[in-house]
């Protein structure tokens, strides 16, 4: 019975379906306030749900990502404690381009019943803030109301609020506004508990999937939570990044299998989405039955006891509800090394210097610089002329900046001198703006204008490709001696076979671009394929901690290698047999090194992916020298 409610957990809301269908959309505060959620919305038409950065600025937003057309108009209905009542209109939204021009590209209305309210929306400063609505007499109790996009440049809702009190103004403060919407919304104090499990993966990219499959096969319940609607990460359609590096290399060529199972047939960035094959990957965790897959589910608080997590809570993005999951072993596979920080673990950033490790190529003193995030792009030829706006809200632009191309690749990177968390919707949207920047003047004033006429953005990636944040640190922290030097441990697990290849600013793009480039350049080191130790993939100091991904235990310089997606699979697959070890003797990641350490090592040697498919490793192999002998 068990094992048929997880099969219908699928897309992970199962556990508050029935509180999301009996619930109004609202809540009314002694009947003089209503609240309502952008991302609740019934109908959310072409408008697209971004949660990348709900920990920053309190909640997921709908986003109208149109490039320059205007998005599908977004409705649902309210109801109102009674009718003939005046009540005062805020929007909570930003201007996103407000930190580089004066102007508002992402601007909409809000319509009551089909009838425009008489504010202009979206052309408020570039903090998240609340703007005034203005006042609306409420005619009747059921109403519908829409969010009517104007510009197809971005324009973000977070929350709508209706007051009759009109001399309320929201809080702003993040604490302050977290509590008000709890209670505005009537959200229950205590999460609802899930089932408990035996591993908890936390991050549903290329690692945590492969890590959560390898763990199911050998008998481990594990529960997947991704806080995207997609499994695949910087893999799938939203972001289309092509899986880097080889698999099934010595000293265990059965590593790789699931990477082989769940990768896309066709490679290459930037491409068609379909070309991603995101269901593939939900195919083969829903085919696991030790799955429960929690979709659109994002972890933000953690309770600890005496240094091993206990939980870990996640929120629900549209609906806000929390869930609760408890299990004796957890993996970081976000990326970001999110759960890691939330638990207290330990964990670097930036570039450490030459001091600390000792490596030739990290600088002399080290620095928050960080390899950036892409957002990346393409056209495609249309039937007939494709004009774009020609926008007055972009960049300066002329023929020295003009990139007249119709496909931005990896190398449209820009925030290396940013802080990846902390300004990370900042970066985004830069990434945003010198596209449309480019495009609308290649489209209408470039000398070579003529030859683009036809061609239609078809593309832009509005969730970043982000290369680098936060690495925990674990009992052994790789540095690129070890790479270099081919330095053998015996603890050695998925082999790495990128060069070390590290990303710096385009020294030509910063010159047009000062301390704003949106544009990198990769330097490559050519290494052995080599074996990460298996020390790298458990946290020093959280006891019940594994991680795979590039939040692993590297220097910023040895991420270079380990950091590319079959690689990152691997490591998923190897964390994920760790589990099972550490299941079977109720251990901890470290017994694991110290006591199973041969157990771990016969699994990898027989893996846990199917080795008759057919190796598609079609695309880019990397730079290597083959195995050292």
């Amino acid at each position: 019975m068990k094992h048929e409610i997880q099969r219908m957990n699928v897309t992970g809301i199962l556990l508050c379906m029935v509180f999301v269908l009996s619930r109004p959309l609202l809540h009314a505060q002694e009947t003089r306030s209503i609240l309502i959620e952008a991302e609740s919305f019934q109908d959310k038409g072409g408008w697209v749900i971004d949660s990348q950065f709900m920990d920053l600025m309190g909640s997921p937003f709908l986003m109208a990502h149109g490039l320059g057309v205007p998005v599908a108009d977004a409705h649902t209905q309210v109801t109102f404690p009674r009718e003939g009542t005046q009540y005062r209109l805020w929007v909570r939204t930003r201007n996103w381009a407000s930190p580089w021009t004066g102007k508002a590209p992402g601007r909409f209305q809000i319509l009551l019943n089909d009838e425009i309210l008489d504010v202009t929306l979206g052309t408020g400063p570039d903090a998240w803030g609340w703007q005034d609505g203005g006042r609306v007499q409420i005619k009747t109790r059921q109403n519908r109301l829409t969010l009517h996009d104007l510009t197809g440049f971005n324009g973000r809702c977070d929350a709508l609020f209706f007051t009759t009190d009109l001399d309320v103004r929201p809080p702003s403060d993040l604490e302050a506004l977290s509590l008000w919407r709890k209670t505005l919304l009537g959200r229950p104090d205590t999460p609802q508990d899930a089932d408990d499990f035996d591993f908890v993966v936390v991050g549903g990219g290329v690692a945590g999937t492969c890590a959560a499959i390898s763990a199911a096969r050998l008998g481990v319940q594990v529960a997947l939570i991704q806080d995207r609607p997609v499994l695949g990460g910087n893999n799938s359609s939203e972001v289309r990044v092509h899986l880097g590096g080889r698999i099934k290399l010595e000293p265990f060529p059965a590593l790789g299998n699931i990477v082989n199972e769940i990768g896309p047939n066709k490679g290459g960035n930037a491409q068609p989405g379909d070309q991603y094959e995101d269901a593939k990957k939900l195919f083969f965790v829903q085919a696991e039955k030790n799955i429960t897959l929690f979709l659109n589910h994002r972890v933000n608080q953690v309770s600890m006891d005496q240094g091993r997590i206990e939980t870990v809570t996640a929120v629900q993005v549209e609906t806000g509800r929390k869930v609760r999951f408890s299990a004796p072993l957890f993996a970081d596979c976000t990326g970001d090394g999110t759960l890691g920080v939330l638990a207290g673990a330990h964990f670097m950033m930036g570039r450490e210097g030459q001091d600390l490790y000792g490596e030739p190529t990290a600088p002399d003193a080290g620095d928050d610089m960080t390899m950036g995030s892409s957002v990346q792009w393409f056209a495609q030829e249309a039937p007939a002329e494709s004009p774009f706006p020609d926008i007055d809200w972009g960049l300066p632009w002329d023929e020295h900046k003009l990139e007249a191309i119709t496909r931005g690749d990896w190398n449209w990177e820009t925030g290396m001198n940013l802080h990846q968390i902390e300004d990370f919707e900042r970066i985004r949207d830069y990434g945003l703006l010198v596209v449309f920047s480019n495009w609308s003047y290649l489209k209408n004033h470039a000398s070579v204008k003529d030859e683009f006429k036809r061609s239609r953005l078809q593309w832009v990636a509005y969730v970043a490709g982000k290369r680098e944040s936060r690495r925990l640190i674990g009992d052994y922290v790789l540095r690129e001696q070890d790479l270099v030097e081919h330095t053998v441990f015996p603890d050695g697990t998925a082999p790495t076979s990128w060069t070390i290849d590290l990303h710096y600013p385009d020294p030509k793009n910063t010159a047009l671009f000062p301390d704003s480039e949106f544009k990198s350049i990769a330097k490559h080191i050519t290494i052995y394929t080599y074996p990460i130790p298996y020390r790298c993939l458990y946290s020093r100091n959280v006891d019940n901690l594994l991680m795979a991904g590039r939040n692993i235990s590297v220097t910023h310089v040895a991420l270079g290698t380990v950091r590319v997606m079959r690689t990152t699979g691997m490591m998923g697959e190897v964390i994920g047999m760790a589990a099972a070890v550490c299941r079977k003797h109720e251990a901890d990641p470290r017994d694991v090194y110290i006591t199973y350490l041969q157990e771990l090592v016969g699994l990898m040697r027989e893996g846990t992916g199917d080795p008759s498919l057919p190796n598609r490793q079609t695309y880019n192999q990397g730079g290597t020298k083959g195995v050292k002998p």
